[in-house]
């Protein structure tokens, strides 16, 4: 008769288990990718409104930017190894970090907006990148950015090496 308890009791346990583990949260972006994309768009073009910038070019990637400083001498590829000064605002103007030199090796490691944006400077230059979140950090964010967050990137090109 024990054998049977345990039996009704081990069954049980094992029922309660799977049930507890099948409930885990799945963390979802509200929108699709399509969406989220469209929304980053009009969020970087209500901010270009709001601050009177009329000179900034769309990539056909969807980052905006604006050379400030063309630089000198030939430009960075996604496979160089570059060391940029840049500072991260959100589109409300809050400051989130800053780096007064970092290097990064490779370029191509880092979000797809700085892939984007940076080789269009050389060095010395200085570009400024409205980056939707999609080709920021996603729906991942950061611990300092939240998930689906475009981005404003002031980023000086301190030097490279491929």
């Amino acid at each position: 008769m024990k054998v049977i308890q345990m039996k009704k009791y081990f069954l049980l346990i094992c029922l309660v288990t799977v049930a507890f583990s099948s409930c885990r949260k799945v963390v979802q972006s509200p929108f699709s990718d399509t969406q989220q994309a469209i929304a980053d768009d009009n969020a970087i073009q209500d901010y270009f409104l709001s601050n009177g910038i009329t000179n900034a070019t769309k990539d056909p990637s969807g980052v905006y930017y604006i050379i400030t400083n063309p630089g000198t001498g030939p430009h960075p590829t996604i496979n160089s190894n570059v060391t940029v000064g840049y500072s991260i605002y959100l589109f409300d103007t809050s400051f989130v970090e800053s780096q007064s030199s970092r290097y990064f090796a490779p370029l191509s490691s880092y979000i797809k907006g700085w892939q984007v944006g940076i080789p269009l400077i050389g060095t010395g230059g200085s570009i400024t990148l409205y980056v939707p979140s999609g080709l920021a950090f996603g729906t991942s964010g950061t611990t300092n950015i939240e998930a689906n967050t475009p981005l404003i990137f002031n980023i000086t090109l301190q030097g490279f090496n491929n």
